[in-house]
């Protein structure tokens, strides 16, 4: 992330929370939607989460091949789940 600060409503930052939970959701897809890169969104999953859940979301995310794009297995279609979408329905 550049030097600019990036302001996010509450309901942008929920929805940037739950990608960042969701395995299937690839850091490459924070990045285009929120211009937001992985330490740039460590950072605010820190100051967002309580520590017990931010280091729980870490060690998912070191476990989860399939948050980068690089990693993923080629079977993976989807970018996110189904019910990711649910509160814009």
């Amino acid at each position: 992330m550049s030097n600019k600060e990036i302001v996010l409503t509450e309901a942008d930052m929920s929805r940037l929370i739950e990608m960042a939970w969701e395995d299937r959701t690839p850091f490459e897809a924070i990045l285009k939607t929120y211009q937001l890169d992985e330490p740039s969104l460590m950072r605010i999953m820190q100051a967002q989460l309580k520590p017990s859940s931010y280091r729980l979301w870490r060690k998912r995310v070191k476990e989860k091949s399939s948050k980068h794009l690089k990693l993923r297995s080629p079977d993976i279609k989807r970018d996110h789940c189904k019910t990711q979408y649910k509160i814009s329905r």
